[in-house]
């Protein structure tokens, strides 16, 4: 995460390893920050952290290659990070840094 975000480590809290950070307002017009990418290993699951909204619309193509997972609306909860296609958990996350940046918010496949 480090390397595709050029983005030291950062802990958000008492659990969340982060990396970078971006801005966000909900209609509500509730604001605040968050890092562009991110995980939490939890005593069930390892959670990676992505983009906002639902990752299954967005990239069903990629997660029906990922390998075992469940997923909400912005992460991912990965049993063994051993378990899944690699290339596809990396291509999720310079996606979600794409995004975040504003670089790629026309096109979010």
């Amino acid at each position: 995460m480090g390397e595709l975000t050029g983005e030291p480590a950062v802990m958000w809290g008492p659990s969340i390893v982060g990396f970078g950070s971006y801005h966000y307002t909900y209609e509500s017009g509730r604001s605040g920050d968050a890092p562009l990418v991110g995980f939490s290993p939890r005593k069930q699951h390892l959670v990676v952290y992505l983009a906002d909204g639902s990752l299954d619309e967005r990239h069903a193509a990629l997660l029906a290659r990922l390998g075992p997972h469940r997923s909400g609306k912005g992460c991912l909860y990965l049993k063994r990070l051993d378990d899944v296609d690699q290339s596809v958990l990396r291509h999720l996350i310079e996606r979600t840094v794409q995004v975040h940046r504003g670089v790629d918010r026309a096109s979010r496949q």
